[in-house]
């Protein structure tokens, strides 16, 4: 109870704050985030909504085009697009000379220029086993030649990381290029260093000055800063008035709305950021949040949660009493899994044996994403067949497999076949050799979570599978996932990058802990995997990739159940916005004409 009043309390007090800056003229965009962030460290963090923040804090080298279908790269702190070998193995970038971090007393009261050090520095932090980064596996993946090797001799060692010792696979050339050396070729690696939140320039003397509180002081190149965060709570953000700048550059589509390519236009040259100052609440419960929203304290809401979706667009289109307040809507496919993934290691579901394929595949076949799709997740998701999301390189929208299928039948069937029957007539059924068989799903306490349990609850009791749940916050249950602890759980997954290799990376072997949550390794899988990885984009590719699918929809170590869509709605006053999911942060080139 006391938690909630302070909650209560605080966005009030962010209300009254929003309310002072636009009073005294400032451009203030105020919206929420449905959960709460970890910090704002780029080899640290793993969840979206820190990233999304770190993404105005730090630029990375390249950035995709804000307005661009299908996405497109250009430069960002580079001068150009990176020079690439012709076997994908070599990366040269050249940084534009004049770019400034923020203030922080660790510069001794100098400005200080992002230099090609600085790049080096930051992906060197992802190897170091102090900051436990989520993205190693990403560049582990890529083979940069001699990283790993580093970062296995400071673990057996137990000594600290040694940044200082030189590298073959990332060196500084001069003061504004650095280099990167492959082990194998991947001809879409340059897409990491699209991503601020991975690939950002972080200077070594205030990661050293802050120590393990750098999430909590982020300094970077970026045109945001941060000034205020409880954890939690409330984060602020403010225009760096000496941020080396940008004009807005951006161009349309053919098929975008005229009204957008007539702003695209209009707006060409102008200087960015358009806005002064952002303020973002942590609101978890879908309500409040929408009635903030409707009540005009938020500018804009994202990911409308499905119940009031529904009530926003019937039908597809903006309810009338909400078209005649002006406001705006969009609805937009995600680049998105929402998943279920069963430990390979776990002694009741995991394995590779047939009867432990069995028992996934049946669990799988008896869910009904359809009634899920609609009843909770409010008609915001499109059904799964696969596991390559829309968007993304490889993914086949003409796909049909037994991963989207509801068949209770056959998953019936399958377990009398593997003999999971009911061995002492209790109703339940057992495991082969007569042993209980109960499942345990892990699972968060809010609304949806708690809907998604009762969908789960009434599947597996048609198939004669008892289900229990185990209730924890998403950091404990993330927590204990990593240290193997957990048999189920539902999470979400979403391409920072325009292709499916982000998709396939969650059943490749050595990612296990990390990208690959359910521990699954299968070798046959690794090979291809690592044969799709290593070829350009084409036929052979997609055959690649379809194969590798294909193992891993017969295997069934996660079951996909949706792909995600996007309602957002804005207020009249936020012009520009356009959902882009390869552009982590949208507030640089949106602007607020109230």
């Amino acid at each position: 109870m006391r938690a909630r009043r302070l909650r209560r309390a605080a966005v009030a007090l962010g209300l009254a704050l929003a309310l002072a800056s636009a009073a005294a003229g400032q451009k203030v965009l105020r919206y929420a985030f449905p959960l709460p962030e970890s910090g704002f460290d780029p080899a640290q963090i793993t969840d979206l909504y820190s990233r999304t923040v770190a993404a105005g804090i730090f630029e990375a080298p390249l950035e995709y085009e804000y307005l661009a279908q299908p996405a497109r790269l250009r430069p960002a702190t580079a001068a150009a697009l990176p020079e690439v070998s012709a076997d994908h193995r070599r990366f040269v970038f050249r940084l534009r000379p004049g770019i400034f971090f923020a203030e922080h007393p660790a510069f001794g009261g100098r400005r200080r220029e992002l230099v090609a050090e600085d790049y080096v520095y930051a992906l060197k932090r992802h190897y170091d086993p102090r900051w436990k980064s989520g993205n190693l596996q990403q560049l582990e993946s890529a083979g940069v030649l001699g990283l790993s090797e580093l970062r296995q001799r400071a673990l057996a060692e137990r000594r600290p990381f040694d940044y200082d010792t030189p590298v073959q696979g990332l060196r500084s050339l001069d003061r504004y290029r650095f280099e990167l050396r492959l082990a194998r070729p991947d001809p879409r690696f340059v897409h990491l260093f699209a991503d601020p939140s991975f690939a950002g320039a972080v200077a070594r003397e205030v990661v050293e000055a802050e120590g393990r509180d750098i999430g909590a002081h982020p300094v970077g190149t970026g045109p945001w800063r941060l000034v205020e965060w409880r954890r939690g709570l409330r984060i602020v953000l403010e225009h760096r008035p000496d941020w080396h700048g940008q004009h807005y550059a951006e161009t349309a589509p053919a098929d975008a709305p005229a009204a957008l390519r007539a702003q695209a236009n209009r707006w060409r040259g102008r200087s960015l950021p358009m806005l002064d100052r952002v303020e973002i609440a942590v609101i978890e419960q879908p309500q409040p949040r929408w009635l903030a929203f409707l009540n005009g304290e938020h500018d804009l809401i994202e990911n409308l949660p499905g119940d009031f979706a529904a009530q926003a667009l019937p039908g597809g289109r903006l309810a009338p009493h909400l078209a005649a307040r002006g406001l705006q809507a969009w609805r937009s496919p995600l680049p998105s899994i929402a998943m279920t993934y069963f430990a390979m290691a776990d002694p009741v579901v995991g394995g590779y044996g047939a009867s432990r394929v069995a028992l996934r595949r049946a669990i799988a076949l008896a869910v009904d994403v359809e009634r899920e799709r609609l009843l909770v997740r409010g008609g915001q998701a499109l059904p799964a067949n696969g596991l390559i999301a829309p968007l993304t390189y490889g993914h086949d929208a003409a796909l049909r497999s037994e991963m989207g299928t509801h068949d209770l039948a056959r998953a019936r069937a399958l377990l009398d076949l593997y003999g999971y029957v009911d061995h002492d007539g209790d109703g339940w059924r057992e495991a082969p050799d007569g042993r209980p068989l109960r499942l345990r799903y892990a699972m968060q306490s809010d609304a949806t979570s708690r809907a998604l349990a009762e969908q789960w609850q009434r599947n597996m009791a048609a198939l004669g599978l008892r289900i229990e749940f185990e209730i924890a916050t998403w950091a404990e249950n993330l927590k204990r996932s990593r240290a193997g602890r957990l048999m189920m759980w539902g999470v979400g997954w979403m391409a920072s990058e325009p292709d499916g290799d982000t998709f396939l990376a969650l059943g490749y072997g050595p990612n296990a802990g990390q990208g690959n949550p359910s521990g699954f390794a299968l070798p046959a899988f690794d090979r291809l995997y690592e044969h799709q990885r290593s070829l350009p984009d084409g036929p052979q590719r997609l055959a690649a990739m379809q194969a590798a699918q294909r193992l891993l929809l017969a295997y069934m170590p996660m079951k996909v159940h949706v792909h995600q869509l996007a309602t957002d709605l804005a207020q009249p006053a936020l012009q520009g916005y356009r959902r882009n999911p390869f552009v982590p942060n949208f507030w640089k080139y949106v602007d607020l004409e109230r």
